[in-house]
């Protein structure tokens, strides 16, 4: 698949190829500091850190080497860095120091772009024929196997790995040919299932001709017959030319000739016994029988031997082209198998889906689905749940699932900024292995969706699931460092440390939010909501909780959500010693700049709070007659109000119940999200929209929560009409 698409590279090389397997871009980064220590703009370390990265030095980008760097070129790195998540200014750069020639530049320039975008396998080819026109042969070895450590699926980069091999080692010294046979073998073993990965065959195939080793050539051909690729009939066809062009004994293994040699000899032995009795018959008296040497193996029994070489092929040919036909029009669907910025249409990712659910129905081999036509899966987008199938018992064990995997490394290339189909396969590693899944979860959120929220915390939650609450805690704070003001990643790192016990750490980090955001009223508002409730529910501590709103309200005076949090702490308090309160947090909100449906709502939610516990008629009464002054001087929606109608017409209900209209505060500056988030991993949808919802603020219950469902008509014979 990798294959596909190099040959679209336009002149800026903008289009590029590429495969995700275990990326590590740690020796990059490594770059980067060398070349600021030698005075140059540093890249900027995108890559995640493997703890045992293979060695890859480039050379340090000295000024002398060949002078001062282009005119424009700090211009248009400064360009790419200000915006780093702009291709197009990444592709500038590489343009210009591609058209200037400049060794040093280009360096610069591909160290820093590859580190963000390890998938683009058409700038490691660059930077590797960058460096062999340099005459650093070693060092372009060194970066096409960088490049295959990000994408091993890129069939594209191992042929230029390969073909610079043999360009480059002396092929007269006996461990050169080792050394290719063996990258040929890596090759295959990373990229050979890979559906387009009939040019890397082909190319292993030739070489072990040209070397003479025919016993070779027709062992990978062997191979590449049971592997499904587009071009599977041009191997069986090249094998049976193959076949016909040389002696059995000299391409096939010495113990499969000699098995087919006797079966072959034993066969025309019968043969020719059968036809003595025939010609004995009809033979003049005193004719004797020809002899035949024994031993001697006639062009007669090595057509047999090649008769039944391709009867045995010719089954491995025919199951084979089964799975290929069951899989063609899924491919068939796929119309950019490679990483490009630009979005994918929803036809493109439900064609990924759909092979996926396929192939994993495969690997499962659910009876349900062994009958199923592909091509309907494939045109009608089918999803089969895999984790809910279930092999009966009376069916062969699971496959090796290589296949899957392989195909998951392929849309994540082709799919690499889409959070859904990481967290899909980090969903169907995790049960297989923890650390698979959290080497996923690392390549996904360190390289290629920096500036997802979502699959960080999923992420975080991932490694709290698991016990390592270090980790998750590494997780969040990585992710608040590069969107710093983001209140949903503040917001769960509190939540993890009073799930982990630590309150105090909890308080502090709320408070430090508080601290932080006095300069924007409408975050400062919702964390000091935040801290009240944890202060109030769990610290047991009222005073302080009273305090924090207070001091918010002092900022905001205006923010009707304050007043509301404010109401219930009092509300909630011992009903005989918050009665004065109550009433003090009615009379303050009733003359805050409030809109007017709120304050009737207010001073009813007062009036209501006197009758349930107030003491003395006349306090009661007292408090009365004030919401009946209050209706008059605010108008025409005293009836509406009287008779509840006003908080279900004119209040906007948020998701978590609050009364008021919440706005979702300006927590973080914009950042493109490509999909809807998944589904947290391992838990209810529901759960996940409320625990994860943070667009609901406050969660503030509406009023008739308080047990005031039908507010009361007070003027129906209880109080004295006014």
């Amino acid at each position: 698949m990798a294959a596909e698409g190099g040959e679209e590279l336009s002149s800026n090389g903008e289009l590029e190829e590429s495969s995700a397997m275990e990326v590590s871009a740690p020796p990059l980064i490594e770059m980067a500091e060398m070349l600021e220590e030698n005075g140059s703009v540093a890249a900027a370390p995108e890559a995640p850190v493997d703890p045992e990265p293979p060695s890859f030095t480039m050379p340090p980008a000295v000024e002398d080497e060949e002078g001062e760097l282009p005119a424009d070129f700090e211009r248009l790195w400064k360009a790419a860095h200000d915006n780093p998540h702009d291709f197009t200014s990444w592709t500038d750069l590489l343009q210009y120091c591609e058209q200037e020639s400049h060794i040093t530049a280009s360096r610069r320039a591909l160290v820093a772009f590859l580190a963000r975008y390890p998938l683009c396998y058409g700038y490691w080819k660059k930077f590797a024929d960058l460096e062999r026109r340099a005459g650093n042969n070693t060092k372009a070895e060194e970066v096409c196997e960088q490049g295959l450590q990000a994408i091993p699926l890129s069939v594209d980069l191992w042929i230029h790995y390969i073909n610079l091999l043999l360009g480059t080692l002396d092929m007269n010294l006996p461990e050169s040919p080792k050394r290719i046979r063996s990258v040929f073998e890596d090759a295959v073993a990373a990229a050979g299932l890979d559906f387009h990965s009939d040019r890397l065959w082909d190319l292993y195939v030739e070489w072990e001709k040209e070397q003479g080793n025919m016993r070779n050539a027709a062992a990978v051909l062997d191979r590449v017959l049971k592997v499904p690729t587009q071009l599977y009939n041009t191997h069986y066809d090249k094998f049976k030319e193959h076949l016909n062009g040389h002696e059995p004994k000299d391409i096939l293994l010495p113990e499969e000739y000699e098995e087919l040699r006797t079966l072959c000899r034993q066969s025309q032995k019968a043969e020719r016994a059968e036809q003595a009795q025939e010609e004995e018959k009809e033979r003049p008296p005193g004719e004797e029988e020809p002899a035949t040497p024994e031993g001697t193996d006639t062009e007669e029994l090595m057509q047999k031997i090649r008769e039944q070489v391709l009867v045995q092929r010719d089954k491995v040919y025919q199951d084979n082209e089964g799975e290929v036909r069951k899989r063609w029009h899924f491919e068939d669907a796929i119309k950019r198998p490679y990483f490009h910025v630009k979005s994918l249409d929803r036809l493109q990712l439900r064609a990924w889906h759909s092979y996926l659910d396929w192939e994993i129905s495969e690997l499962n081999n659910d009876p349900k689905d062994s009958n199923q036509d592909p091509n309907q899966a494939a045109s009608e987008g089918l999803e089969v749940t895999a984790q809910t199938q279930e092999v009966s018992e009376d069916l062969p064990a699971v496959h090796d699932d290589h296949r899957v995997r392989i195909l998951f490394e392929r849309c994540l290339i082709a799919c690499a900024l889409y959070e859904e189909f990481w967290i899909r396969y980090i969903q169907y590693l995790e049960p297989q292995s923890v650390e698979e899944a959290r080497a996923i979860f690392k390549r996904a959120c360190e390289i290629h969706l920096t500036n997802k929220p979502n699959i960080h915390m999923q992420w975080a939650t991932f490694e709290e699931r698991h016990g390592d609450l270090t980790e998750a805690r590494r997780v969040l704070e990585a992710m608040e460092k590069n969107l710093p003001g983001l209140a949903m990643v503040r917001l769960r790192r509190a939540a993890l440390e009073r799930r982990a016990g630590q309150l105090d750490q909890s308080e502090a980090l709320l408070q430090e939010a508080v601290a932080d955001s006095k300069e924007k009223p409408m975050l400062h508002a919702f964390y000091s909501i935040k801290l009240a409730r944890l202060l109030l529910k769990l610290g047991r501590n009222p005073s302080r909780a009273r305090r924090v709103l207070q001091e918010a309200l002092e900022i905001s005076p205006d923010n009707d959500k304050l007043y509301l949090n404010l109401l219930e702490l009092e509300v909630s308090g011992d009903p005989w010693a918050s009665s004065e309160a109550v009433q003090e947090c009615v009379t303050r909100a009733l003359a805050a700049p409030l809109a007017p449906h709120t304050k009737i709502l207010f001073s009813q939610r007062g009036l209501q709070f006197a009758e349930d516990y107030s003491n003395s008629i006349q306090s009661v009464l007292s408090v009365y007659e004030e919401h009946q002054k209050l209706l008059k001087e605010l108008g025409g929606t005293k009836r509406g109000a009287e008779n509840g109608d006003e908080d279900s017409e004119k209040l906007s209900k948020s998701d978590d119940g609050s009364a008021v209209a919440a706005q979702i505060p300006p927590t973080m500056s914009h950042v493109p999200i490509t999909t809807p988030p998944p589904p947290m991993m391992g838990t209810d949808v529901n759960a996940q929209a409320s625990y994860g919802g943070y667009s609901s603020w406050y969660q503030q219950p509406q009023y008739g929560s308080y047990g005031y469902q039908n507010t009361w008509n007070y003027n129906q014979g209880y109080y004295p009409p006014s």
